[in-house]
């Protein structure tokens, strides 16, 4: 892919551009535009960070509200195996790990980044995985939709403020930079691993990021200018989301673990926005009484840190799908144990393949948790229309995976059943 033109482009939108681009030469335009940005080193000792590799909210900014901030800038490496794993290719892939640990500061300042292991990783073991791990296998959780299920053995998610972290990690795990902020990369996982060029997923989420997408086809000019999603809304409340202990594995030989899964959506944004107005858009987002009683505002700032779905409004979801108009957010509360949320959430728009798109990343203690939520917010139980049923006319699930985040003592490669 050939490199954006710097002169039709901000800044900021230059920068993010380079990391869908990704490659050597994408970073070093990205070096020579932030070669003012003082990038934190990481630690000299990487057993002191969290035994968590999920471990991101302790050392994340806050919103004015409190709510955790993600970081703007995110990349999703698909990885298939070399050769089958050895004690020696471990070492390895630690080594490399703990190269970024030694480079960047453990904050979306410097690098956040996790692995996980898909099925089919596992599969090549005699051992099946513990019953304290829920993985299945991806597939289709509607007659609707036909997505393609992530069948390669692995996936790093890096993450940061800084488009030339991301980069240069990447560029750094694979051999193709020597230095990473000012660390010299001595190991690698060239051998370990191959690089999917054609499964590479880039992101990126914060205020007025979508809204500099309106050059990209099906971006509409009415995307608002604050907004940090690409459909309008603030989203991530600390109340609506899991912790992470909650979605801890908390037994056997991956406790500390976690399971991850990625749904991968076009959306559908010039019929969202040309289509309905903004009290609609609140309607089919959130609820009809956000829309009746104006609880949202423009973009969401009305809400604190919560999106004011209370129990009435939960128990109300029938009786609003009856009426006509039912939330998206209304219907996946439905979903919650005890009052509480069972997903973590760290999502991110995407412009991959140069149309408007959303990377949904959740967190969660197993898959059937993600499962049950997803049937929730499908909202098939419902009597009402298809066209207003929450969102799930502008959205278009392309891709799903499953993955297990190990704790970080057993990330590199681990065997399926460790004990």
């Amino acid at each position: 892919m050939t490199l954006p033109d710097r002169s039709e482009l901000s800044r900021r939108e230059y920068l993010r551009t380079l990391v869908a681009v990704g490659g050597a030469t994408a970073l070093s335009a990205c070096l020579s535009e932030s070669n003012a940005v003082d990038i934190p080193a990481g630690t000299d000792d990487p057993s002191t960070l969290p035994a968590r590799q999920y471990a991101w909210n302790d050392t994340l900014l806050r919103d004015d509200d409190g709510n955790v901030k993600p970081p703007e800038h995110h990349v999703l490496l698909a990885l298939s195996l070399v050769d089958e794993p050895t004690d020696g290719s471990r070492t390895q892939l630690e080594d490399a790990l703990e190269t970024l640990e030694r480079a960047y500061e453990w904050s979306n300042d410097g690098l956040l980044f996790t692995i996980g292991y898909t099925p089919a990783y596992f599969e090549r073991f005699d051992d099946a995985l513990p019953e304290s791990v829920d993985l299945p296998e991806p597939t289709a959780l509607t007659s609707s939709e036909d997505p393609a299920v992530d069948e390669f053995d692995a996936v790093v998610h890096l993450a940061s403020d800084h488009s030339q972290v991301v980069l240069e990690a990447e560029e750094g795990l694979f051999g193709n930079h020597d230095e990473l902020n000012g660390v010299a990369v001595e190991t690698d996982l060239t051998g370990v691993f191959e690089r999917l060029e054609d499964q590479r997923r880039t992101g990126f989420v914060g205020a007025g990021l979508p809204a500099e997408h309106t050059d990209v086809s099906d971006v509409p000019d009415s995307v608002p200018e604050d907004a940090p999603f690409f459909m309008g809304f603030r989203s991530g409340f600390e109340r609506n989301q899991a912790t992470e202990d909650r979605v801890t594995i908390e037994e056997g030989p991956f406790a500390g673990g976690t399971t991850q899964h990625i749904e991968s959506m076009d959306l559908q944004l010039r019929t969202w926005f040309e289509q309905d107005s903004h009290p609609m858009r609140v309607r089919k987002l959130f609820s009809p009484e956000h829309a009746d009683e104006d609880l949202v505002g423009d973009v969401g700032e009305k809400l604190t840190t919560t999106n004011g779905l209370t129990d009435e409004r939960i128990d109300a979801t029938e009786a609003d799908a009856r009426r006509g108009v039912v939330g998206h957010a209304q219907k996946a509360a439905r979903a919650r144990v005890d009052g509480e949320p069972p997903l973590l959430r760290r999502d991110f728009n995407t412009v991959d393949g140069d149309s408007p798109g959303f990377h949904f990343l959740a967190l969660q203690h197993g898959i059937d948790d993600f499962i049950r939520v997803r049937e929730a917010m499908t909202g098939a139980d419902l009597d009402v229309m298809h066209a207003n049923n929450g969102i799930l006319s502008y959205l278009f699930v392309n891709r799903r995976g499953n993955y297990l985040l190990p704790p970080r003592s057993l990330r590199a490669l681990p065997r399926a059943n460790p004990q």
